[in-house]
């Protein structure tokens, strides 16, 4: 057998003063655009600087805790207050610290191309000190050490991503979701509350490292933990049934801001999901089947929702709760596994969630930035208004391919990695079980295989609609080329998408860090169980080269052809009315294959007149769960409360009586007590 190994690289003994440099330098980035609010270029280039050398200095610092993969901690003291907050890097917080400081560091990149502030305006100011903070509290929360401070870091990061997500205040749409995501955050805050008093009721301390008693929980003890972590943290990353907000705020929040938010903001509460199950005992296998089905009801939920989408961002939103439930799966199957004994399909399929946890930062963030490069040339977010755009922005064109290509899981990129983890874990753990429980892995193996397929047809749908084809707008006819920085950005990120892709090995190799934090004594899989080896770069380099050489011979061919025109039918020039429309695309599976919970209300009726007049057939896509279940169930909680609005008379005389009767009340108790 062999283990997951890491790379072999000297010790830095400085990784945690690394750490805390970026700390300091992302929140100096925070306030130095204050400092300049009425300049907005000087705000930008304090802001985007300090951001790109925060997050550089911390990228090298994770990535160093990451190879060393020993455990360094740290006290933040606050003498006048009385406080002591505890920092702590381990393997399973650089894990995670890596693609963080990656994102905020392309996502500034990113921003400096893309946003455009008119002078006088606070906008550059505003933006850049909720986008440095909003890094700042990421990496606080992955790299706290007690309870305290990760509520703190958490609640930041809560307002500051609300405070990005309702950036633009003449946008009522965008308001309305950032107080959809106000309040669903702090729902799930809530269960946080109490999962961290409880914990320290039984540690009696609010440091990680005092949470170890939690090991010695009776099974029902352990449940209830688990429970409000999985409520609490699934919240935040958007798990079925508790996504409703994540379409909403990702769709309206600036594209750089949706890639952060969608990329690695939602992790962090993977990440603080895992560290909670670290102080556990053992879970029964339920647990983990309820985590792994969520996960793929999840999936499916939202890669049919993201296909039947017309607005781009919102599509690339509902595959972002997609790409969460197939973490969960592979998470919650590990937890099962663990409990059944199925310890190499375990790891496996806790590797290819780890992996996925990186794959999915990388294209999401890629597909982020291209959906933004879009908007910025077109002005709208709607795929049945664009069209033909892969002629007039061919490099932005050719980096949504390959995000596309990715998270669809096509070879040889970063997408396909994870995937082929998740099905080896299935695979193996389906040949060591017998009945019912091979049945179940053969289950989950097939719904995966069906995810596949959808997405297949929600980034052939964005591809297609968007980028080929003719110009359905004046608009999409004059689009123009992004520029260098938002190129840049981009480029970088399908970088990384193409060499975790190409080298597998290296990036599975780096899970040994993470896996001595979670899987505590389980083995790795066998070798040939992992083909990741000189043979698989080689094969995914001349796959590469193979399709650079057919693109460029097509295109080489293209020009040199005589274009002669052909008979048209009577058409003279083809319209965009002849082309299909974003609806028209997804037709076919959403009236033979979805059911019937996601498919769009129709309005409209053709009459059967002889000389009809004009008619309109429109389509009204909601989420079920947010239309059908949330929204009535707060309505009923609105009218309750308004019922108790008269105890707020406003008269200071009836308020001194309420205090004057809970003071008798609480004299009495104190007394019979």
């Amino acid at each position: 057998m062999t283990q997951f190994l890491p790379l072999t690289c000297p010790l830095n003994s400085n990784v945690f003063l690394l750490y805390q440099v970026a700390l300091g330098v992302l929140l100096v980035g925070a306030l130095l655009p204050l400092v300049a609010w009425r300049n907005n270029r000087l705000a930008g280039v304090l802001g985007a600087a300090t951001a790109l050398l925060g997050s550089g200095i911390g990228l090298a610092g994770a990535g160093l805790a990451l190879l060393d993969g020993g455990v360094t901690t740290g006290q933040l003291e606050w003498s006048s207050l009385g406080l002591n907050l505890c920092l702590r890097l381990d393997g399973l917080a650089a894990f995670f610290l890596v693609p963080i400081f990656l994102l905020v560091f392309v996502g500034a990149l990113y921003a400096t191309g893309y946003l455009h502030f008119s002078d006088g305006s606070l906008q550059g100011a505003r933006h850049w000190f909720c986008y440095n903070l909003l890094a700042t509290s990421m990496t606080l929360v992955v790299g706290a050490g007690d309870s305290l401070l990760f509520l703190i870091a958490w609640e930041l990061m809560s307002l500051s991503s609300f405070l990005l997500v309702t950036f633009d205040l003449a946008d009522e749409a965008a308001k309305r979701a950032g107080w959809i995501y106000l309040v669903a955050t702090h729902l799930g805050t809530a269960f946080l509350f109490y999962l961290f008093f409880e914990e320290y009721r039984l540690a009696g301390s609010t440091e990680f490292s005092a949470f170890t008693v939690l090991g010695n929980l009776p099974v029902a003890g352990a449940v209830l933990f688990f429970l409000l972590a999985l409520l609490g943290f699934g919240t935040k990353a958007g798990l079925f049934p508790l996504h409703s907000w994540l379409p909403e705020a990702h769709a309206a929040a600036p594209s750089h801001v949706s890639a952060l938010m969608s990329g690695v903001m939602i992790k962090t509460a993977i990440y603080a999901f895992l560290r909670i199950i670290t102080f556990l005992p053992q879970l029964p296998p339920w647990c983990g089947l309820l985590a792994a089905g969520l996960g793929i009801v999840g999936a499916l939920t939202g890669i049919a929702l993201a296909s039947m989408q017309n607005d781009l961002k919102r599509s690339l939103a509902y595959s972002t709760v997609e790409n969460i439930g197939l973490i969960f799966m592979g998470l919650g199957l590990w937890l099962y596994c663990r409990g059944r004994g199925l310890e190499m399909a375990g790891t496996l399929l806790l590797a290819g969630a780890l992996v996925h946890v990186w794959n999915h930062a990388l294209f999401k963030s890629l597909l982020f930035f291209g959906a933004g490069s879009l908007l910025h040339a077109t002005g709208t977010r709607e795929l049945s208004r664009m069209g033909g755009l892969l002629r007039r922005m061919p490099v932005t064109g050719l980096l949504l391919l390959v995000g596309g290509g990715a998270i669809a899981a096509l070879p040889p990129l970063n997408g396909l990695i994870s995937e082929w983890l998740l099905y080896l874990g299935l695979l193996q753990a389906g040949q060591g079980s017998v009945g019912g429980q091979a049945f179940l892995f053969m289950f989950f193996a097939i719904m995966l295989a069906m995810v596949g397929a959808m997405v297949l047809l929600t980034m052939t749908r964005i591809i297609g609609i968007g980028l080929l084809g003719e110009p359905r707008t004046p608009e999409s006819f004059a689009a123009r080329e992004s520029g260098l920085a938002m190129l840049g950005a981009m480029f970088l990120v399908a970088i990384g998408c193409l060499a975790v892709g190409l080298l597998p090995g290296r990036v599975v190799a780096l899970l040994a860090a993470p896996l001595a934090v979670l899987a505590k004594g389980m083995t790795g899989p066998e070798p040939a169980a992992l083909p990741f080896g000189p043979a698989w770069s080689l094969a995914g380099l001349c796959f590469l080269l193979l399709v650079v050489v057919l693109v460029a011979s097509r295109y080489y061919h293209r020009l040199a052809d005589q274009k002669i025109t052909t008979w048209g039918c009577g058409f003279v020039k083809p319209s965009p009315r002849m082309s299909y429309t974003a609806g028209a695309y997804g037709q076919l599976a959403q009236e033979t294959v979805y059911c019937g919970c996601l498919r769009p209300v129709v309005t409209g009726e053709r009459k059967a007149e002889l000389f009809p007049a004009a008619w309109q057939w429109l389509t009204n896509l909601v989420d079920p769960l947010l239309a059908r279940g949330f929204t009535p169930l707060f309505a009923r909680i609105t009218a309750l409360a308004a019922t108790g609005r008269g105890i707020q008379s406003g008269q200071l005389s009836l308020y001194f009586t309420y205090f004057f009767v809970v003071t008798i009340l609480l004299l009495g108790w104190a007394i019979f007590s």
